[in-house]
């Protein structure tokens, strides 16, 4: 007796070839409007590092109001006088917001942009943090 169905693999394989296919068409690979965000949570905080390569610092604005935390870049670095075979490299002005938790410390908030990665660093307040252990003594 066999637990495992024979599958036949012709068709599937044939369902991939045509589905994963890129057909020659250029399509872009990417988000303009919307980089890339990765999310991290620790003990003590969350970190939101963006992917914003070749921005200058002072573009990049982030705000929060009503536990909304808003990153806003306004770019306006255009070279009209070059002429590209084929241009990716650029992020228009773009804004993402994030529905900030109760459990976050908002004076405590910062920012860095170092090598093409704006790192928003946003601390828990001391009673959302993760209390150690602690043994209770049994009398």
């Amino acid at each position: 007796m066999s637990l495992i169905r024979k599958q036949n693999t012709w068709f599937p394989s044939l369902i991939d070839e045509f589905l994963n296919t890129d057909w020659n068409i250029n399509s872009m690979d990417y988000s303009n409007t919307h980089p890339a965000v990765n999310i991290k949570e620790s003990d003590k905080k969350y970190c939101l590092d963006i992917a914003a390569p070749g921005l200058n610092k002072d573009n990049i604005e982030v705000s929060y109001e009503n536990k909304i935390l808003s990153i806003e870049v306004v770019n306006n670095n255009k070279n009209e006088n070059i002429e590209f075979n084929r241009f990716e490299f650029d992020y228009n002005s773009f804004k993402r917001s994030f529905k900030l938790p109760d459990s976050i410390d908002l004076s405590k908030i910062d920012a860095s942009y170092v090598n093409g990665v704006l790192s928003i660093n946003l601390p828990k307040k001391k009673e959302a943090q993760t209390q150690p252990k602690k043994l209770i003594k049994i009398k």
